[in-house]
């Protein structure tokens, strides 16, 4: 029983990562956090899946370097966004300018 509520709890984070991503796309920076909230419960899942098998956790460190990669990658376009336009809303960003 307490398995499942661990599955569970990992469904129900990539689910409100998801909505909080799809719900909420004025800053940059909350899609950039509801992202990483995605991520988390992903990992979350990968440990869970992993222990459940019995087997080594060195693919977990894997996608925690790739996940760090990503949200490092995120915030340096969130910061040259804000030095470029002077916020991170993406109405005042067009991708038509120069």
């Amino acid at each position: 029983m307490m398995m499942y509520m661990g599955w569970l709890v990992a469904v129900i984070m990539i689910f409100s990562g998801v909505w909080g991503f799809c719900s909420n796309r004025k800053h940059l920076l909350v899609m950039l956090l509801a992202l990483e909230f995605i991520v988390l419960g992903l990992f979350y899942i990968l440990f869970l899946f992993f222990n459940f098998f019995e087997v080594e956790l060195y693919f977990s460190m894997v996608f925690l370097t790739f996940s760090v990669c990503e949200g490092a990658l995120g915030l340096s376009v969130l910061v040259s966004m804000i030095r470029t336009h002077g916020n991170d809303f993406f109405q005042t960003f067009s991708v038509l300018q120069c």
